[in-house]
């Protein structure tokens, strides 16, 4: 079946380098450690760039390394404009900057700003200043707290000495701004132009849609959603908020008053009716599309979200980069070796440690999930150790645990460190690499511990095996960037057997993907560019993808 016929908006920013790059997520405090302390660094990203560039990346995504009291991982930021100790200075960020562009890759950053840490200078004001004082009104401040939640666990509000309370959607050290407030406003703009100015080619934007929060701050509606954007008519009172818009758009004239192509990518979850507003004006370059990562093992359920998400771009030329991974989620090689029923459960029972883990089929089913992500129409982001095949470090001692969702939740929800463990380099032995100033024997623990069974995934052991995971990424990538088909563009849907997932780009390129339980027979009359597993003559076994031309 064609979707040809889906309505087409012309985008104001066709031809910009986002709306068909790979972006590569780096997770700065465990991607690579410079000066052996067992934290990654700037230098170290700056050691690794040879990596991102075999590997065929455009673009790195820059998680927080702002400096921070490091309650959130980082995205608890005390100060916007400058860099965390533990990773370097603003001169390490400069010659990072500088370094990507001299091997062809962007840099993109991160921009929190519906919180700041406790710590920020701004909020510790406002403690000292008291209730009415106009250093409070720059953040969510009431003598009675509401009903509302904290998305990590336990209420979102915490009451301070004098008796009124400040509003933390998230951890109790992240108060949340008054984005109704011009100091806040202002401030963002500041924050916006010290990193363009400083090369940057775009920004994340965390959490971007519960910035503005509904006048009156009106209790949640017990089981009510997020609903479209459109006033009054925003079910959860602090998502969604019409006032966005003309946000986003004030920030989007702030980057196309500088030279280039500078984008944003927002993040948030979303129905189609939720993200028209943001796709279909001036404002948000990209958003997130994340409803792939949740989607259980199915021809049926991944078909559902590509075409959902493919007419929605069509229609209002906006652009929607896909996901199957990043820091906040389980890695797909183990979300996709347990029980599919527990993966898109409302608490994801991988995150509770209760799960028995199919390592080898989880690696099968991710490899073949990495050559649809980069074969779907638009961009796309990897998140660092996918390419290696990385499985969920389930095993972390509860005292070496630091998502502060663990103790929020009464260490009952394991978290999101298991994602964000350091990445093992090379060698038989942890620190597999991570700290290069030292060797093995002498390298401080990593801040999060590594498995002991991760030499075979190291990027020294796969770079000399062809049948790697991350040869095969590194084989997509190189295909990718030649082939006329792939990147931004169209796809048709093509009959295909129950169970299997084919699709159709021109010219010449066809994907098929077989979640089914039998092996079934490739489309004929055509070539083998890529798969991700061994083929059975012209059959595709289970849990296969292939590329073909």
């Amino acid at each position: 079946m064609s979707v040809e016929d889906a309505g087409v908006a012309r985008p104001y920013d066709q031809g910009a380098w986002w709306r068909d790059a790979v972006v590569y997520q780096i997770y700065p405090r465990s991607f690579a450690d410079a000066n052996g302390d067992g934290e990654g660094d700037l230098p170290g990203v700056l050691s690794r760039l040879g990596h991102l560039a075999d590997l065929g990346v455009d673009a790195i995504w820059l998680s927080p390394f702002y400096p921070s009291p490091l309650a959130d991982g980082g995205y608890d930021v005390a100060d916007h404009c400058d860099v965390d100790p533990r990773y370097g200075t603003l001169a390490d960020f400069d010659a990072l900057v500088a370094g990507a562009a001299a091997k062809n890759i962007k840099v993109i950053v991160d921009i929190v700003p519906n919180h700041c840490s406790a710590e920020h200078p701004w909020f510790r004001a406002a403690l000292a200043a008291g209730p009415g004082s106009p250093e409070r009104e720059r953040f969510v401040f009431r003598d009675e707290p509401n009903n509302w939640r904290s998305v990590f666990g336990g209420p979102a509000w915490t009451q301070v000495a004098d008796g009124q309370w400040y509003l933390h959607l998230f951890d109790a050290a992240q108060p949340d701004w008054n984005w109704r407030h011009p100091d806040v406003v202002a401030l963002f703009e500041r924050v916006l132009r010290f990193w363009l100015e400083r090369g940057v080619a775009g920004f994340r934007i965390d959490v971007a849609n519960m910035l503005f929060k509904q006048d009156g701050l009106p209790d949640v509606v017990p089981g009510s959603q997020g609903g479209p954007l459109t006033p009054g008519l925003a079910a959860v009172p602090y998502e969604h908020q019409p006032e966005l818009l003309e946000l986003y758009r004030s920030w989007r004239k702030i980057l196309g008053s500088f030279p280039g192509d500078r984008g944003t990518v927002a993040e948030m979850w979303f129905d189609a009716d939720q993200a028209r507003p943001y796709l279909a004006g001036d404002g948000l370059a990209q958003l997130f599309n994340f409803r792939l990562m949740p989607a259980p093992w199915s021809a049926e359920e991944f078909r559902a979200v590509v075409d959902e998400s493919y007419r929605l771009a069509r229609e209002t030329g906006g652009s929607i980069p896909w996901v199957l991974g990043n820091h906040d989620v389980p890695r797909m090689v183990t979300r996709y070796g347990v029980d599919q029923d527990l993966v898109h459960a409302p608490t994801p029972e991988v995150l509770l440690g209760r799960v028995d883990v199919d390592v080898e089929l989880g690696t099968r089913r991710a490899r073949a999930a990495a050559l649809l992500l980069l074969a779907l129409p638009g961009g796309a982001y990897v998140y660092q150790g996918d390419e290696l095949g990385l499985p969920e470090h389930l095993a972390i001692p509860d005292e070496a645990r630091q998502d502060p969702m663990f103790e929020r939740t009464l260490r009952t929800f394991m978290g999101r460190d298991g994602c964000r463990v350091p990445l093992p380099w090379s060698g038989t032995i942890a620190p597999y690499g991570f700290s290069a100033a030292r060797d093995s024997r002498h390298a401080r623990e990593t801040w999060l511990p590594q498995p002991g069974d991760w030499a075979g995934l190291t990027v020294a052991a796969q770079r000399a095996d062809p049948d790697s995971t991350l040869n095969l990424y590194r084989a997509a990538l190189a295909i990718r960037r030649e082939h006329p088909a792939l990147g931004d563009g169209d796809l048709t849907w093509l009959d295909a057997p129950p169970g299997v997932l084919a699709l159709a780009r021109d010219p010449g390129f066809t994907l098929m993907v077989n979640f089914g339980p039998e092996p079934v027979p490739l489309s004929p009359h055509h070539e083998v560019l890529l798969a991700s597993g061994p083929l059975e003559g012209r059959l595709l076994p289970p849990d296969t993808g292939v590329w073909l031309s």
